[in-house]
């Protein structure tokens, strides 16, 4: 900037009587300024620098075993016995939300593992768009459909990020496209899914982040739908994706995605050479090259893809992307990844993958949906991945209280310490429960019921729960709550049956993340759920032995049934839960509601359950940067590794109660994890011990 004193003192003149600076001075003061910059209110250039370490759940190395006798593998180095690949990549999904999870795979240490495995070649992202949609999921029980509500935290992400123009949404996916950029290898592409909605403004995000230089194409994806009578435009029936490349290099293979001839263009290519016809030489036996619009039916129209996600891609959209620009072998992502569409299709396709979501059903719902890919591609003798299933767990919760995961532990102990207070007040706040002081260990008080909050980063185990009971009694308390994030495997009904014998009433109940989210405090809409319980029957016969479900409790509610049943109009119907029942209430047209229990049994709750026949076999290990040097630490837990599997799904909805048999290689004790997720995608642990 060449300004003499002069030029500074006319443009301060002009800015204090707030008048406009003449176009000589714009152009000083500006000379370097971009051309056309994207600029609306909250524009901020800054993004989430932190990396947070990330918390192994749950291991898939394999489905039900089938047998492989005869069958050829190849792609990468697998287990002739069950063709798992034994070394390399662990394809990831990854449940939290993806702003800290992008950062965090960003400036963590699996930044390291991401670039091994070749870099990050594509990245094909879904978000959320429709402001007025209805994100609800409809689940079926029975002959019935139970429609689950989105928790708040998922109905802020899929509606509530929008603001008067769009600014809030154009600030939420900058962000985050903008860690996508920096997470791409230099040769990768994104493809972003819109509709009309916000196509414009994402457009110009990616232009300003990507460069138009680096667009390639506006594909539109079209299909039927039906018009409405007296509507006042033509019917909207197709979305955009978006497609651009982080440089000039890109990966784009044209023969795997041409498309067959039409028996019309054979016939005037053929009958066309030097005469009428509009061209002349050979066609590509491969095909056509396609045009930026694509004709493909949505997933609902085939029977094979349908889930219970509204706004769920069909699988033929993704095979073409992948296929176009990324090759086998190749790591992709999908970080709102839904009903894991893409990550389904990449399975299939022998790409390596990572998967985000910020709900848990997605989260179950895209487990489900690769063990069952996983199952085809073994029965056809096909290679395919470990899945390892991540959180960012405690750490994500401490840094939603200002604790900084990274630090060394004795300092962020001392940083936990000093927060303590805020994170109390925060969870009472949310229970509607008021502090209490000098009465431990309890924390606070509801009505006539004492509260006690369980630790952020660890799980309250039984013997918190025992301390509380003996206090109980000791002050003759009868009737307390414990809240946590996590219960030690093992708390079950038992203990709750103990300390009602002793003349209190115990609830433990778990603490959902919406509590982070000051407006649903504020709106009263956090729901802390009771614990579940699931009861397992072991039997070991030699080395050989299996676990047979025999109960399972919940105790969700979902609606106020007196208040449903008066807002029902005559005719009407709905289905809701109610004291860990599935209930549907209905209203005849003479007025009269009427209740109906769905749920008959216990056996109707249950989704998912899956066995790990030696629970502590496997550590979780997780590496975390201190004084800025990386190392490896036990977190004091261990990975629930799926050795056996039974779910129910659009087309079977019969479940197996007894696992097949699993057999031990040596006499010795062993810890057995059952994990059970009931129609909501919530998951329930149990571990027994047995001798064999």
């Amino acid at each position: 900037m060449n300004l003499n004193e002069r030029d500074k003192q006319i443009i301060k003149e002009h800015i204090d009587r707030g008048e406009s600076l003449p176009p000589k001075y714009k152009l000083m003061l500006f000379a370097d300024a971009p051309e056309v910059e994207l600029i609306w209110q909250g524009k901020s250039s800054e993004v989430t620098t932190v990396a947070l370490p990330f918390q192994s759940i749950e291991q898939i190395d394999e489905p039900r075993s089938e047998d492989l006798t005869g069958k050829t593998l190849d792609l990468f180095t697998a287990d002739a016995q069950s063709g798992r690949q034994s070394s390399g990549w662990t394809n990831k999904l990854i449940w939290g939300d993806n702003k800290l999870v992008l950062a965090s795979l960003k400036n963590g240490p699996l930044r390291r593992e991401i670039e091994a495995a070749g870099g990050l070649k594509l990245i094909y992202i879904d978000p959320p768009f429709d402001v007025g949609a209805d994100f609800s999921i409809d689940i079926e029980v029975g002959d019935e459909t139970l429609t689950k509500e989105p928790s708040f935290i998922e109905e802020r992400a899929y509606r509530d990020t929008w603001g008067k123009s769009g600014e809030r949404y154009l600030q939420y996916i900058y962000e985050r496209l903008r860690i996508m950029r920096d997470l791409l290898s230099d040769d990768g592409s994104i493809f972003v899914h819109i509709d009309w909605h916000v196509q414009p403004i994402v457009w110009l995000a990616l232009d300003e982040l990507f460069k138009p230089e680096h667009f390639h194409n506006s594909i539109v994806w079209g299909y039927h739908r039906f018009g409405v009578a007296a509507q006042k435009q033509f019917t909207r029936a197709h979305d955009t994706v978006l497609w651009f490349s982080k440089s000039n290099k890109w990966t784009f293979n044209l023969d795997d995605v041409r498309l067959p001839y039409s028996e019309k263009t054979k016939a005037n290519f053929v009958g066309g050479i030097g005469g009428s016809g509009f061209g002349s030489g050979e066609l590509n036996e491969l095909g056509k090259i396609p045009e930026d619009y694509w004709v493909i039916a949505p997933a609902y129209k085939s029977l094979n893809e349908v889930l219970p996600f509204p706004t769920q891609k069909p699988e033929a959209l993704l095979d073409r992307i992948l296929k176009a620009c990324s090759k086998r072998g190749d790591l992709v992502a999908d970080f709102f990844c839904g009903s894991g569409t893409t990550l389904a299709v990449a399975e299939k396709l022998g790409r390596k993958w990572i998967g985000c979501d910020l709900g848990r059903f997605a989260i179950h719902t895209t487990r489900k949906r690769i063990i069952g890919v996983q199952r085809e591609l073994k029965a056809a003798g096909q290679p395919y991945r470990s899945v390892e299933i991540l959180n960012l767990g405690k750490y994500e919760r401490q840094y939603f209280v200002g604790i900084d995961a990274t630090l060394p532990e004795e300092q962020r102990r001392a940083q936990t310490i000093q927060r303590e207070e805020h994170y109390l007040t925060l969870m009472l706040s949310a229970y509607k429960a008021e502090r209490v002081f000098q009465t431990p260990p309890f924390h606070g008080r509801k009505g006539a019921t004492m509260v006690v909050v369980g630790p952020i980063d660890a799980p309250v185990t039984l013997a918190q729960v025992n301390e509380v009971i003996a206090e109980c009694r000791r002050k003759q308390i009868s009737k307390v709550d414990v809240l946590g994030f996590e219960f030690e495997m093992g708390l079950t009904p038992a203990v709750q049956d103990e300390a009602r014998a002793k003349g209190i009433g115990l609830s433990l109940k778990f603490i959902p993340k919406d509590v982070f989210d000051k407006r649903a405090v504020d709106r009263g809409q956090v729901v802390f759920y009771d614990v579940a319980y699931v009861e397992v029957l072991p039997k070991v016969k030699g080395l050989k032995a299996t676990v047979t479900l025999k109960d399972f409790g919940v105790y969700y509610r979902q609606d106020d049934l007196d208040a449903l049943g008066e807002k029902l109009k005559a005719g009407g119907s709905k289905v809701t839960v109610e004291s860990g029942q599935v209930v549907k209430i209905s209203k005849d047209k003479q007025g009269t509601v009427s209740r109906e229990v769905l749920t008959k049994k216990w056996t109707d709750w249950i989704d998912y359950w899956a066995v790990d026949f030696d629970y502590e076999n496997r550590r979780e290990i997780i590496r975390v940067v201190e004084d800025g040097a990386e190392k490896d630490i036990w977190t004091g837990n261990y990975i629930f590794e799926n050795e056996w599997q039974s779910f129910r799904t659009r087309k079977s909805r019969t479940l197996e109660f007894t696992s097949a048999e699993h057999e031990y290689s040596k006499n010795k004790r062993y810890k057995i994890a059952v994990k059970v997720i009931d129609i909501f995608g919530n998951d329930t642990t149990k571990v027994v011990e047995v001798k064999v």
